[in-house]
Protein backbone atom coordinates (compact mmCIF):
# COMPACT_ATOMS: atom_id res chain seq x y z
CA UNK A 1 0.00 0.00 0.00
CA UNK A 2 1.72 3.35 -1.13
CA UNK A 3 2.68 5.91 2.00
CA UNK A 4 -0.69 8.64 2.55
CA UNK A 5 1.07 11.86 2.04
CA UNK A 6 2.32 13.02 5.31
CA UNK A 7 1.90 16.81 5.37
CA UNK A 8 -1.89 17.07 3.74
CA UNK A 9 -0.69 18.51 0.41
CA UNK A 10 -2.75 21.62 -0.25
CA UNK A 11 -4.69 20.01 -3.14
CA UNK A 12 -7.44 22.75 -3.91
CA UNK A 13 -4.47 24.85 -4.71
CA UNK A 14 -2.36 22.66 -7.03
CA UNK A 15 -5.78 22.17 -8.98
CA UNK A 16 -6.02 25.38 -9.02
CA UNK A 17 -3.31 26.23 -10.47
CA UNK A 18 -3.27 23.36 -12.91
CA UNK A 19 -6.33 24.96 -14.21
CA UNK A 20 -4.62 28.71 -14.64
CA UNK A 21 -2.28 26.57 -16.73
CA UNK A 22 -4.32 24.59 -18.48
CA UNK A 23 -4.57 26.19 -22.20
CA UNK A 24 -7.87 24.52 -22.27
CA UNK A 25 -9.95 23.14 -25.30
CA UNK A 26 -10.68 26.83 -27.04
CA UNK A 27 -6.53 26.89 -27.55
CA UNK A 28 -6.31 22.70 -27.77
CA UNK A 29 -9.23 21.59 -29.79
CA UNK A 30 -9.71 18.99 -27.49
CA UNK A 31 -8.16 18.17 -24.38
CA UNK A 32 -5.27 15.53 -25.18
CA UNK A 33 -5.69 14.54 -20.89
CA UNK A 34 -2.83 12.00 -20.39
CA UNK A 35 -1.15 13.32 -23.54
CA UNK A 36 -0.06 16.83 -22.35
CA UNK A 37 1.40 17.57 -19.47
CA UNK A 38 -0.42 19.66 -17.53
CA UNK A 39 -3.51 16.91 -18.33
CA UNK A 40 -1.25 14.42 -16.73
CA UNK A 41 -0.60 16.10 -13.68
CA UNK A 42 -4.48 17.29 -13.68
CA UNK A 43 -5.28 13.46 -13.48
CA UNK A 44 -2.41 12.94 -10.85
CA UNK A 45 -4.11 15.51 -8.70
CA UNK A 46 -7.44 14.48 -9.02
CA UNK A 47 -6.33 10.76 -8.08
CA UNK A 48 -4.51 12.27 -5.30
CA UNK A 49 -8.11 13.79 -4.14
CA UNK A 50 -9.44 10.65 -4.58
CA UNK A 51 -7.39 8.80 -2.27
CA UNK A 52 -4.61 10.92 -1.12
CA UNK A 53 -0.99 8.81 -1.11
CA UNK A 54 2.18 10.48 -0.85
CA UNK A 55 3.22 8.66 -4.56
CA UNK A 56 2.29 7.95 -7.61
CA UNK A 57 2.69 4.46 -9.16
CA UNK A 58 5.28 5.07 -12.32
CA UNK A 59 4.68 8.78 -12.21
CA UNK A 60 7.83 10.15 -13.21
CA UNK A 61 8.08 7.31 -16.38
CA UNK A 62 4.28 8.11 -17.23
CA UNK A 63 4.27 12.11 -17.64
CA UNK A 64 4.37 12.57 -21.46
CA UNK A 65 7.67 14.12 -22.59
CA UNK A 66 7.23 14.96 -26.14
CA UNK A 67 3.99 17.36 -25.57
CA UNK A 68 5.49 20.73 -27.15
CA UNK A 69 2.46 22.83 -26.29
CA UNK A 70 3.56 26.60 -25.32
CA UNK A 71 2.26 27.72 -21.84
CA UNK A 72 1.84 30.41 -20.38
CA UNK A 73 5.19 31.32 -18.25
CA UNK A 74 4.12 33.58 -15.78
CA UNK A 75 1.44 30.90 -14.58
CA UNK A 76 3.99 27.90 -14.74
CA UNK A 77 6.32 30.24 -12.68
CA UNK A 78 3.98 30.56 -10.12
CA UNK A 79 2.89 27.03 -9.90
CA UNK A 80 6.09 25.98 -9.68
CA UNK A 81 6.75 28.49 -6.60
CA UNK A 82 3.21 27.06 -4.97
CA UNK A 83 3.99 23.17 -5.45
CA UNK A 84 7.98 24.18 -4.24
CA UNK A 85 5.95 25.40 -0.87
CA UNK A 86 4.55 22.35 -0.88
CA UNK A 87 7.53 20.54 -0.81
CA UNK A 88 8.61 18.59 2.81
CA UNK A 89 12.54 19.56 2.34
CA UNK A 90 12.82 15.45 2.32
CA UNK A 91 16.64 15.38 1.10
CA UNK A 92 17.86 11.80 1.04
CA UNK A 93 14.25 10.48 1.47
CA UNK A 94 13.37 12.36 -1.78
CA UNK A 95 10.89 9.80 -3.74
CA UNK A 96 10.95 10.86 -7.86
CA UNK A 97 7.21 9.49 -7.91
CA UNK A 98 6.40 11.71 -5.11
CA UNK A 99 2.92 13.36 -5.93
CA UNK A 100 4.88 17.43 -5.38
CA UNK A 101 7.68 16.03 -7.50
CA UNK A 102 5.68 14.57 -10.40
CA UNK A 103 3.84 17.47 -11.05
CA UNK A 104 6.59 20.16 -10.04
CA UNK A 105 8.42 17.53 -13.21
CA UNK A 106 5.16 18.49 -15.36
CA UNK A 107 5.32 22.14 -15.06
CA UNK A 108 8.80 22.14 -15.29
CA UNK A 109 8.88 20.45 -18.89
CA UNK A 110 6.16 23.10 -19.55
CA UNK A 111 8.41 26.09 -19.12
CA UNK A 112 12.03 24.74 -18.92
CA UNK A 113 11.30 21.82 -21.85
CA UNK A 114 12.65 19.45 -19.77
CA UNK A 115 13.00 18.01 -15.90
CA UNK A 116 15.38 19.53 -13.30
CA UNK A 117 17.07 17.41 -10.96
CA UNK A 118 15.52 17.74 -7.91
CA UNK A 119 17.39 16.17 -4.50
CA UNK A 120 14.89 17.08 -2.09
CA UNK A 121 15.99 20.60 -0.95
CA UNK A 122 14.00 23.31 -2.10
CA UNK A 123 17.13 26.09 -1.77
CA UNK A 124 19.13 23.58 -3.66
CA UNK A 125 16.91 23.64 -6.98
CA UNK A 126 16.47 27.49 -6.89
CA UNK A 127 19.66 27.71 -7.07
CA UNK A 128 20.61 25.15 -9.58
CA UNK A 129 17.71 26.63 -11.93
CA UNK A 130 19.32 30.57 -10.95
CA UNK A 131 22.42 28.91 -12.80
CA UNK A 132 20.69 27.64 -15.98
CA UNK A 133 17.84 29.70 -16.27
CA UNK A 134 18.55 32.91 -14.39
CA UNK A 135 15.23 34.72 -15.18
CA UNK A 136 12.49 32.42 -14.99
CA UNK A 137 14.33 31.20 -11.58
CA UNK A 138 14.16 34.79 -10.08
CA UNK A 139 10.41 34.73 -11.18
CA UNK A 140 9.75 32.03 -9.50
CA UNK A 141 12.23 33.03 -6.32
CA UNK A 142 9.93 36.15 -6.26
CA UNK A 143 6.60 34.05 -6.16
CA UNK A 144 8.16 31.60 -3.66
CA UNK A 145 9.29 34.01 -1.03
CA UNK A 146 5.60 35.87 -2.03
Amino acid sequence: MAEVHKSGLNAELVSDDLNNCCKSEAACIRCQKKACVIGYAKECIQEYQREPKKTVPEGIKNIPTMDYKIFDEAELETAIAHILKECKDCREDHDEDCIINVIRNCYELGLLGDRQPYEGSTIQYLMRLESEFPDKAAHIADAYKN
